[in-house]
């Protein structure tokens, strides 16, 4: 089953009990997933798009369009698309000034508020529920956790790994593994990447898409009517 819904800003119309936040962007029937922070650590506050508006920005957008998760980063910058608030931000944009253009990827973050300080862990507990309910709605097949504390997150609520994968940044940048009905691939934190980073992402992204890593099987077979079934 498909989202029937041409949105790319907040598709499902979340709304935190916050003054202003970062929603998610994207695809709403994405095949990659990637998994951010929160504004502080990831960005996003002028543009309203999670991942935009670091130094680190550019070079991090380059490496998702050379691995083919997005289309080039249009001419006009992110910030040109700034909202003046974020109701407005949460709004479906397609006038040509949204940051980068995919029809297969989502962003959002673990915790989308702008907060003055680092978010504690009740604060992260409490948005718990908002990304979720988004992540489980665009049901992508490969999560790409940005960072420490989202991939830390990512392996312990939707994988079996946790217990026996070390959050090594450095190893497990740009691998595979196996989740739960999900394949997950990290990503360090752009703002720590070294040279060979970027390209060791991007050859990640197209190794991954040149074998079936949506992993579905058609059990149409046994069931009544020529429609297909499948299931991951």
């Amino acid at each position: 089953m498909q989202n029937v819904t041409d949105r790319t800003r907040n598709p499902f119309g979340m709304r935190p009990d916050c003054e202003s936040f970062v929603p998610g962007y994207g695809d709403a029937n994405a095949d990659f997933h990637l998994v951010g922070d929160h504004p502080g650590v990831h960005g996003g506050v002028d543009a309203g798009v999670p991942f935009t508006g670091e130094p680190w920005s550019p070079t991090f957008f380059d490496a998702l369009a050379g691995g083919g998760l997005i289309d080039p980063l249009a001419e006009s910058s992110a910030e040109s698309s700034a909202e003046s608030s974020a109701e407005s931000s949460a709004e479906s944009s397609t006038d040509g000034s949204d940051p980068f253009v995919t029809d297969r990827t989502f962003a959002s973050y673990l915790h989308m508020c702008v907060t003055d300080e680092a978010p504690d862990e009740a604060a992260y507990a409490d948005m718990e529920r908002f990304f979720d309910a988004e992540l489980r709605a665009i049901a992508a097949h490969v999560l790409l956790p940005v960072g420490a504390r989202a991939t830390d997150h990512v392996l312990r609520q939707y994988t079996s790994r946790a217990h026996k994968t070390p959050v090594d940044m450095d190893a497990l940048h740009a691998t595979e593994l196996l989740g739960s009905g999900w394949l997950v691939l990290p990503i360090k934190d752009p703002g720590e990447w070294a040279d060979a980073d970027a390209d060791r992402l991007v050859a990640a992204l197209r190794d991954l898409q040149s074998t079936d890593f949506r992993r579905e099987s058609d059990l149409g077979r046994f069931i009544p009517g020529s429609d297909p079934y499948l299931v991951r």
